[in-house]
């Protein structure tokens, strides 16, 4: 797809991954001329939060989110609380993440909400929002953002439309990437189609989750017009249009 589209806002991207090794330079170079006006990366843990940071420093359009991804919870230290408050002074992060509960992998729950809770608390304490991951752990995520009611976004949702209709109802955000683009993706089209459009997001997750045709390959920001023509045609809205609302809501949440 050949466009000019502009004002895309990648809400959710990693681009400290490795995939990006051989030619990252050269991609992120090129964002603002292909219409990107803002990606914000997001760690897993300290030292991709320092490198989040680092790109953030770099690129004028890119903004860094720190924190601890439940994958990431073996080696957490004692003080990262202290680290990770530090690390929200530079005046590029706007916000904690990524960070939440997966139950698709065998990281031990106790270790996960107790990680998860703790930076709950410190995005609250801050006044900051925070980026949420949850993956097959619905209920469990949102007793806690019920708890806690934080300035939230729930990336990469893949709940039913009841759970965002609960979701809107707490005030969250919700970010929607390339799985709408998928055949067997009912969840995230029926909750695309019907999602308050002042609540909803964009993102890629790069490198991964790509939508279709790219679908298994590397994803970069570029791609989020794949998604924003799919969720468009259900809303019977145009693709830009779209990309403007959810750039502007990106912007309210970060705060940017």
């Amino acid at each position: 797809m050949e466009t000019n589209f502009y004002n895309i806002f990648d809400s959710h991207a990693h681009y400290d991954d490795k995939w990006y090794d051989e030619d990252r330079e050269e991609i992120l170079n090129q964002m603002p001329d292909k219409g990107v006006c803002g990606i914000v990366n997001n760690a897993v843990d300290l030292e991709t939060a320092k490198i989040c940071i680092e790109f953030a420093e770099k690129y004028e359009y890119m903004y860094a989110a720190v924190g601890f991804h439940p994958e990431c919870l073996k080696n957490v230290p004692n003080d990262y609380l202290e680290q990770l408050e530090k690390l929200t002074k530079h005046k590029k992060v706007v916000a904690i993440g990524e960070t939440g509960l997966d139950y698709h992998w065998e990281t031990p729950k106790p270790l996960q909400h107790k990680i998860f809770e703790e930076q709950l608390q410190l995005a609250n304490s801050l006044e900051m929002p925070i980026v949420v991951h949850d993956r097959e752990a619905h209920a469990d995520t949102f007793e806690l953002l019920r708890k806690y009611r934080p300035k939230a976004l729930v990336h990469c949702f893949s709940g039913s439309v009841e759970l965002m209709r609960e979701a809107v109802k707490l005030g969250l955000y919700i970010s929607l990437g390339g799985v709408v683009t998928f055949k067997n993706a009912r969840h995230s089209v029926e909750v695309a189609t019907e999602i308050p459009l002042d609540r909803l997001l964009l993102e890629t997750d790069a490198p991964y989750m790509s939508p279709v045709p790219f679908r298994g390959k590397r994803n970069d920001s570029t791609k989020i017009v794949y998604t924003a023509q799919k969720i468009a045609e259900l809303r019977g809205l145009g693709v830009q249009e779209l990309l403007d609302i959810t750039a502007e809501n990106a912007k309210q949440f970060y705060n940017i």
